[in-house]
């Protein structure tokens, strides 16, 4: 897919160079691309013109002389159109960023006789979820509209979705019916995404480079850049910027908050990402409980709570010491990996093996259809250790056969049947799914509850995020983290059910749904890795400026349909209708209102 739209979008370039732009005015310039097939994918939102007719292909204001075409454009060519206006609002809560995009473009490729259809590519952020999408021109309107399983049976709703479709996991396409050349319309684009966090700092990166090819030909077309930042870490301390990419101008600064801008004339749109990073000025584990009612709309009418902690700053905590690790990579080295899949998997590991302490221990495993160990047993991490994993590396990672998944995982299990006072990790690293997903679920599910290992394994399913995680997972300071004081609800929904540890590499956070008076204080406990207790109170506020149903939706949605895929139950299907359902009214409420 994103080799038929890399060419579409080279093709439509190419074809560009028909439009005359008069005497002494030259089309923008288009940097040499690398042959990749990512090489003309958005690093921004753009749109695009749909070129099914080559001969429309001509600026609409100035009548030129074009040779004939022949034929037409198959696939059709993609022409990037001229953006006009830009301004973007970013607005951070907790661990979720919410980004509104508004842009304004020209259709300055086909004649004013003719029309085309325009596509708009909207590539999003870490984690990135299309909230909704707007666009305005020619005296039409057209914007996004959920389909629920009841509208399936709609034939005209499921064929204008498929208009719509994920070009990569973070990049939406969506087409945009008939537009007249010389004509100029807006869109207006929201989406959420994650908000990164390591040793007490958060960092932010939204996809705003765009492409020298959609800047306007006419130089005397005034080009404004402008964007609005938001900060609300819901905390009564000070909110740091410790760096951003564009210069932005301080307007509020409160405890816990921040509001910043940025505006410009620039002579080309920006060609950098808008990134920016922060932190709450704490050294301490610090956080709090976050009630909340639901909105109107809402088909849950039980309160929402959101509770959050941050383990602050590492240099600030010197003293406080992560636990030791047993660690078992898992990886896949099925016919499926051959190529880069696997040499980035093996880059990855040595990294990984490389960040190990002294008193950690580990193992590989690499399996297709049938097991490879490094060792029989867990080896400490030594240097000759590592060097002898090496060299085992580079002689049986060898891309060949089908896969299966269980018995590896199996035997990961049983190697660290007796880890005591160390956290014990798996990661697997596969590239796809198999048929037997649910047995495997089910069985880790059964393994873990049937109490076989001394402390839960934490397991990774992953593709090709290795080093992120892998250092999230070295930074462990609390372990068996339990929460405690709620037993007076009259009932409690917790996503996720399971709590995670408490690690300078991420933001713990735990929310759901409950009924029933909510107490003043949370007591969080938990292991140190010196296996004496911790034990923190945390306050409970009811919240006014974060809407957290919309923090915490993803989430939510995500857990419960992997609940209904597990269970294949119908009723959590259902729910996660109602979920979309509600959310997305929300949503677009909001983005109607700002």
């Amino acid at each position: 897919m994103t080799d038929y739209f890399s060419s579409s979008v080279q093709f439509g370039l190419n074809l560009s160079k028909r439009v005359y732009y008069g005497k002494g005015s030259a089309p923008p310039q288009v940097a040499a691309m690398s042959r990749s097939p990512e090489g003309f994918l958005p690093t921004a939102p753009v749109c695009y013109a749909v070129i099914t007719d080559p001969e429309k292909v001509e600026n609409p204001d100035i009548r030129s002389y074009q040779p004939y075409v022949h034929g037409q454009c198959e696939p059709p060519a993609l022409i990037p159109l001229e953006l006009h206006s830009v301004a973007m609002e970013v607005e951070c809560s907790l661990d979720t960023a919410f980004v509104t995009f508004t842009g304004k473009w020209r259709v300055h490729c086909v004649t004013g006789s003719s029309t085309c259809d325009c596509q708009v590519a909207i590539p999003m952020g870490e984690q990135g979820s299309l909230l909704g999408l707007e666009v305005d021109g020619s005296g039409r309107t057209y914007h996004t509209e959920l389909i629920s399983l009841k509208d399936e049976k709609d034939k005209d709703k499921v064929a204008k979705a498929k208009d719509g479709y994920f070009l990569k996991s973070h990049i939406y396409t969506v087409k945009i019916p008939q537009f007249r050349g010389g004509s100029v319309f807006s869109t207006k684009i929201r989406w959420s995404q994650r908000i990164l966090f390591h040793d007490g700092q958060l960092s932010l990166c939204v996809p705003f480079s765009f492409p020298a090819y959609v800047n306007p030909a006419e130089k005397r077309i005034s080009k404004k850049e402008k964007i609005f930042l938001k900060v609300n870490s819901s905390s009564a301390t000070e909110v740091l910027c410790k760096t951003t990419s564009h210069p932005l101008k301080e307007l509020l600064r409160q405890a816990g908050k921040l509001n910043l801008s940025y505006e410009a004339e620039v002579l080309a749109w920006s060609s950098t990402d808008f990134s920016f990073s922060y932190s709450v000025s704490s050294n301490d584990i610090f956080g709090a409980v976050l009630l909340q009612s639901p909105f109107l709309r809402d088909f849950d009418e039980r309160e929402i709570f959101c509770l959050y902690l941050s383990p602050g700053n590492r240099q600030g905590r010197k003293l406080m010491w992560v636990f030791k690790k047993d660690v078992v990579f898992i990886v896949d080295i099925s016919a499926s990996m051959k190529g880069a899949p696997l040499d980035n998997t093996k880059n990855a590991l040595l990294t990984s093996l490389s960040q190990l302490n002294a008193q950690d221990t580990f193992n590989i495993i690499a399996f297709n259809g049938a097991l490879y160990l490094f060792s029989s047993s867990m080896e400490t991490a030594t240097e000759e250790a590592i060097l002898n994993a090496t060299k085992w590396i580079d002689t049986n990672f060898i891309a060949n056969g089908d896969t299966n998944i269980m018995l590896p995982l199996t035997q990961a299990m049983k190697l660290l049947e007796k880890s005591i006072d160390s956290v014990p990790l798996i990661f697997l690293v596969t590239d796809g799914a198999v048929e037997d997903e649910r047995e495997i679920c089910n069985f880790v599910k059964s393994y873990v509850s049937s109490g076989q290992s001394v402390r839960t394994p934490r397991i990774y399913s992953i593709e090709f995020r290795m080093q992120r995680l892998f250092s999230t997972a070295s930074s462990v300071i609390v372990a068996d983290v339990a929460i405690e004081s709620l037993e007076g609800l009259d009932s409690i929904e917790l996503f996720p059910s399971l709590i995670q540890d408490i690690s300078f590499g991420s933001l713990l956070i735990l929310s759901g749904r409950y009924s029933g008076t909510f107490p003043e204080l949370v007591k969080v406990t938990g292991i140190l890795a010196d296996m004496t207790n911790f034990v923190v109170d945390l306050k409970v506020k009811r919240e006014k400026d974060i809407q957290l149903s919309n923090v915490l939706s993803k989430r939510h949605i995500d857990m419960v349909t992997a609940q209904a895929w597990l269970f294949r139950n119908e009723d959590l299907e259902e729910k996660v209708c109602l979920l979309c359902v509600s959310v997305h009214i929300e949503l677009n409420f909001i983005l109607k209102t700002k």
